[in-house]
């Protein structure tokens, strides 16, 4: 719930900024809700963020759905986001993608004319820094996305 209002705010501070500024910088809308639907009475789209990987989720033609991967930059080693990926860039579009100097990963995504089932994928991974060393391990992430 608290989620929830913080969401709301952003929302609402990225609309008073104006259309170009709120596109570029304000959440694509309200999160899935408990069934995974992610449609609201007025929902254009779907923010999600690391602890949304494995879930499920519905979506509409011309829906957006906003991906924000957060790296996390220690002393030594950082564990950094590669770019989220549509799995089927006809179903889901990719339209805007990028990454922060922190190791966090961003990508804004369109639901196409089609229905369907596809998913977005994004790995986290150790980049060692000079004088330490990482883990190999690789950490993935997927949500699973139905257009109807």
């Amino acid at each position: 719930m608290k989620a929830m209002r913080c969401l709301a705010v952003v929302c609402a501070v990225g609309a008073a900024m104006g259309a170009g500024a709120a596109s570029a910088a304000a959440p694509a809308g309200p999160r899935p809700t408990a069934s995974g639907t992610g449609r609201g009475p007025s929902a254009h789209g779907v923010l999600l963020a690391d602890q949304d990987g494995g879930r499920q989720l519905t979506v509409h033609t011309g829906d957006v759905i906003e991906v924000r991967l957060t790296g996390r930059h220690d002393r030594g080693p950082a564990f950094a986001w590669s770019l989220p990926v549509s799995g089927d860039p006809a179903l889901l579009r990719r339209t805007s993608a990028g990454a922060t100097p922190t190791g966090g990963a961003a990508g804004r995504f369109t639901a196409g004319a089609r229905r369907g089932t596809t998913t977005v994928t994004a790995q986290r991974r150790c980049h060692a820094a000079p004088g330490s060393v990482c883990p190999h391990v690789v950490v993935p992430w997927k949500v699973t996305v139905t257009v109807a």
